[in-house]
């Protein structure tokens, strides 16, 4: 299996088509490997097939003219969630302050319905972080790695106690503390749940 970025968009773009034929008002992704480098976002810290399913619910939300998050997309409102839960995602009990009910989980059912999906997705995650982590001294990293610079890696969001959040490349922040102008506390980037299995 190759672990191209294209190669993998290949296969987001698989498994966008498997929830299409669940949901055939889903719109088609237009690119797929724009959800290769985006890690963070109020809708999920980690790409999988879960959070493929979650941006399948804003996919529909858009289709129906559904205004599903407010607060530049971060809060998750109830819109959101009943559409989530027609997908096959189960949410908290209680929104959270900030990013709402964005934090769903595939429920039973859903993770029955998909689990070849979800099994050729993984393997292809699996190879593409292997492929692309794998660093030795034959590895070139392009020019923004011989300079020092982050070169504009992926962002992951970091918070701060008060419940503010940034987008920043961890080796930017590894750097020297950012520090909060609302509470005085430095942002961190807080654990991350795993991928469902």
């Amino acid at each position: 299996m190759s672990t191209t970025p294209p190669v993998l968009a290949a296969e987001l773009a698989q498994a966008w088509a498997d929830i299409q034929r669940h949901h055939p008002e889903l719109p088609d992704l237009a690119a797929p490997e724009s959800l290769i480098g985006e890690s963070s976002s109020a809708c999920g810290a980690e790409l999988s097939f879960e959070r493929l399913l979650h941006e399948a619910v804003h996919g529909i939300a858009a289709a129906r003219g559904v205004r599903d998050t407010s607060r530049a997309g971060r809060y998750h409102n109830r819109r959101f969630l009943a559409i989530a839960e027609e997908l096959g995602l189960d949410h908290p009990e209680e929104p959270h302050a900030s990013s709402g009910f964005s934090l769903v989980t595939l429920n039973a059912e859903a993770r029955r319905r998909y689990r070849p999906t979800i099994e050729r997705l993984q393997r292809a995650l699996k190879a593409h972080t292997v492929a692309t982590a794998a660093d030795t001294k034959r590895s070139f990293r392009g020019p923004a790695a011989r300079h020092g610079s982050s070169g504009g890696g992926v962002r992951v969001k970091a918070v701060c106690d008060c419940g503010r959040n940034v987008r920043v490349v961890p080796s930017v922040l590894a750097q020297a503390p950012i520090v909060c102008g609302g509470c005085g506390k430095p942002f961190r980037i807080p654990e991350t749940v795993g991928a469902a299995s």
